[in-house]
């Protein structure tokens, strides 16, 4: 019993190592497990390069016109800029929702339209013999040239000034997305087939995902010509929204509220590019694009 005893009784070097161990392992467990980054925080370091150019460039801008003496009407510092659009800032803001309705409305109908017509044209050669001469013919036509023919169809309003965001936005998001269904592998699809996997499915899990990267850079660039439309239909065919306040502003010689009229119709245009980059982000993590870069010193 003695003997028994003496060999189930550790010593306590023993339990120590174990201790210290344990301990090691757990330390290793808790450090396998890095903490999630704030998603601002890791924003602006990704993007801190172009925000220190942006300060730079407004103290730049703010020095050169009294520097140099340029008159307030030529290129007016970013502060009175900012003060003039305090001072119209409702006013602003209101015409800003109505040329973004405009803007959104055109974008989504866009993508609505260009994505399954792309699939169509992939999926069917009489649709993209008929199909791509047509738009070949559409995409060579400057839109802005046929702006008026959509006020006398539609009239003024809402609809002429959605018909040219939506033909602006329209051709490179149908490219895209043609680009992208074209790409998928077709080895894959083949072994998707033989072993009797369905139409839906294999669109839902081969074509659609690998043409997604694709599709995203047509609606990025889609963004920014829809925010261009919006402005130019507004130019041509409407009585309020931010593209008529521009034309009023311009009139008056108010070039401080010109400015900032050009701002804010930017700013819309960057968030709205940053939504669907952030849903990008979120759909096709996977993707190399969706990769942070490696230092060069790593």
């Amino acid at each position: 019993m003695t003997g028994q005893s003496a060999g189930q009784v550790s010593s306590p070097s023993s339990v120590e190592t174990r201790a210290g161990g344990a301990a090691a392992q757990g330390g290793a467990v808790q450090q396998a497990v890095p903490p999630k980054p704030n998603a601002l925080l890791a924003f602006l370091k990704r993007r801190k390069l172009v925000l220190m150019t942006l300060v730079v460039i407004l103290v730049a801008w703010e020095l050169a016109p009294r520097l140099l003496a340029i008159p307030d009407y030529l290129l007016p510092p970013p502060s009175q800029v900012f003060t003039a659009f305090l001072g119209q800032w409702q006013r602003t803001l209101a015409a800003t929702w109505i040329t973004t309705s405009v803007m959104l409305g055109g974008y989504l109908i866009a993508i609505v339209v260009s994505i399954p017509l792309a699939l169509a044209i992939v999926s069917s050669r009489v649709v993209e013999d008929t199909v791509e001469p047509i738009m070949l013919v559409f995409q060579v036509i400057p839109k802005i040239a046929i702006a008026p023919l959509f006020i006398v169809w539609f009239g003024f309003g809402y609809t002429p000034k959605t018909m040219l965001v939506f033909l602006l936005a329209f051709f490179p998001i149908t490219l895209s997305a043609v680009a992208g269904f074209r790409a998928v592998d077709p080895d894959i699809m083949d072994l998707a087939r033989s072993t009797g996997t369905s139409t839906w499915t294999m669109f839902r899990k081969i074509k659609l995902p690998q043409a997604l990267p694709q599709i995203f850079t047509g609606l990025k660039v889609g963004v920014a010509l829809a925010s261009t439309g919006a402005v130019v239909a507004e130019f041509i065919a409407s009585d309020r929204g931010l593209g008529y306040l521009l034309l009023e502003w311009r009139g008056e010689l108010d070039t401080p509220m010109v400015f900032a009229g050009v701002f804010v119709i930017s700013l819309v245009g960057i968030v709205v590019y940053y939504i669907v980059e952030a849903i990008e982000r979120f759909t096709i993590p996977w993707h190399v694009s969706q990769r942070d870069p490696v230092p060069m010193n790593a």
